[in-house]
């Protein structure tokens, strides 16, 4: 099914009921980045996510790279991809689990609606949650998103690529992830759509 909407910044119409930082992105991409929430990666001013902070201008250098954003910026025109976070509230503190349960609806509703190919946990909580909500391994979750950095693992219908934190990139981590989404890009990507749930 394919969204009818031409609206970048939160196609969906989602409402939080406070400040938030809601999804960005092509409604009907096939690659879906989830980072933590908007004081870690980024957008509290602009409303967009991974914007505004480190974090975020290492990733778009990234997604730029391999042609998934046309323009960086702090309103990154994207091609093919919708970012979005696992906490899109602003939060006046960090929040707890129980502040993550209450906002995980919308990052549902997200992947729902847009139904991508490739998934792109950012981090160690968005990636725990990507784990456990859409694949085999949440009997046995890494400790950090670094050690499964840029290897692609099948999921229940997607592919996911974890990212370690962008601010914890080592030499080769940045590289490592262009090139794992360059040979994703170059292959037939979207058969993975259906597959059986397998562990690379």
């Amino acid at each position: 099914m394919e969204n009818v909407t031409s609206e970048t910044s939160n196609p969906f119409g989602m409402r939080a009921g406070g400040p938030a930082v809601y999804g960005y992105g092509d409604a009907n991409a096939d690659f879906h980045v989830i980072g933590d929430h908007p004081g870690v990666h980024g957008g509290v001013t602009t409303g967009v996510p991974f914007t505004e902070n480190g974090a975020g201008e290492r990733l778009q250098r990234v997604l730029a790279e391999v042609g998934l954003l046309a323009e960086t910026g702090d309103r990154p025109v994207v091609d093919d991809t919708f970012l979005s976070y696992a906490h899109c509230g602003v939060p006046e503190r960090e929040p707890t689990d129980s502040d993550y349960a209450d906002f995980e609806r919308f990052l549902d509703a997200e992947l729902r609606a847009i139904n991508a190919h490739i998934l792109l946990p950012v981090g160690d909580r968005p990636l725990r949650y990507t784990l456990q909500e859409h694949t085999s391994m949440a009997y046995r979750l890494p400790d950090s998103a670094a050690e499964l950095h840029a290897q692609d693992i099948r999921g229940r219908g997607f592919m996911v690529l974890p990212v370690k934190e962008p601010t914890e990139w080592d030499d080769g981590d940045e590289e490592a992830l262009v090139d794992t989404l360059t040979a994703i890009l170059e292959s037939d990507y979207r058969q993975t759509k259906g597959i059986p749930t397998l562990v690379g």
